[in-house]
């Protein structure tokens, strides 16, 4: 399958799903970013990316606490679920894109999150560089990746081999694994 079929699939399957995304995962996504969020210590983090942010469940634990949040998707039906969840916040925008080519610049985003995206992209380690690409030198970047797609050992070599220093790992019961993370400089 080419990488923009499989892209295409998983942008179907969540424009069917849309509707009722947030009954079937809600529990799951808020119990995963309580458990990225315990491991971070926020006060004001300033440009925050959401990258796959479905229907915008984690704006409402980080948008008070960052100057601005984008959530960016490339479901447009999530994407408008989103929309609604973001009219709560004067801080949220959205941007309907690919992960694998954000419309951003190098080094822009003091944090950025990747919850249940790196499982349903065709090249988990060119969506990770990308993710890097626009992440500030001292950002913080959270990703999971989802147990019955990633073994620990596999789910830590590809966060390795993109240059991202896991900070820590935790599982907690989940069904994924949640790494909080930092670009790894060589020198």
């Amino acid at each position: 399958m080419s990488e923009w079929n499989k892209k295409r699939e998983v942008m179907e399957r969540y424009d069917l799903t849309a509707h009722i995304y947030d009954m079937r995962y809600a529990e799951e996504q808020n119990a995963k970013f309580e458990v990225a969020l315990k491991s971070l210590d926020i006060d004001r983090c300033g440009l925050v990316l959401d990258v796959g942010c479905g229907t915008g469940l984690l704006f409402r634990h980080i948008a008070s606490k960052a100057e601005k949040t984008i959530g960016l998707e490339i479901s447009r039906k999530i994407l408008l679920q989103a929309k609604e969840r973001a009219k709560n916040f004067q801080n949220v925008h959205l941007i309907l894109a690919d992960a694998d080519s954000t419309p951003f610049e190098e080094n822009s985003f003091n944090l950025v999150f990747a919850f249940t995206l790196i499982q349903n992209m065709p090249n988990p380690a060119e969506t990770l560089n990308e993710i890097k690409r626009v992440a500030k030198d001292n950002a913080v970047i959270v990703v999971t990746g989802l147990k019955k797609a990633f073994t620990l050992e596999s789910f830590e070599e590809l966060l390795l081999g993109a240059g991202l220093k896991i900070v820590s790992m935790k599982d907690d019961d989940l069904k994924c694994y949640v790494a909080v993370c930092t670009k790894l400089f060589y020198y």
